[in-house]
């Protein structure tokens, strides 16, 4: 079974395209616009959206997904099943999972307790 997780960027990249965003927002206003017309209004457009949609991503908790990641769920019940791998290296890659966007909250907290009950 395969399953789709949806990926947005971090809060630190966000932040740094929401600024951008509204640097290229001033020039499409005050260089672009009046001086080309229909593109300029195209440009502030686009920087428009770009703005919001960064600015989104980095001050919300819910954010935009940029892209998506298919996931087989055989592969996902099974990455922790490894005896290779110690109780801190599962805890270490479980919250990458999390930190990252991979996984939910909810995911990690069920997944962290079970590695926990494991290792009792």
């Amino acid at each position: 079974m395969r399953r789709n997780i949806r990926v947005k960027p971090s809060r630190g990249e966000s932040f740094v395209g929401f600024i951008v965003g509204i640097v290229f927002v001033g020039i499409g206003i005050f260089i672009v616009l009046p001086s080309t017309g229909g593109f300029g209004l195209f440009w502030t457009l686009i920087a428009i959206i770009m703005t919001a949609s960064h600015g989104i991503n980095a001050f919300g908790n819910r954010g935009i997904a940029t892209h998506e990641i298919e996931v087989s769920t055989d592969y996902e019940n099974n990455v922790f099943t490894n005896n290779e791998l110690d109780f801190e290296e599962k805890l270490r890659k479980l919250k990458a999972l999390k930190d990252d966007g991979i996984i939910t909250l909810e995911e990690f907290e069920k997944k962290k307790s079970e590695i926990l009950n494991e290792k009792l």
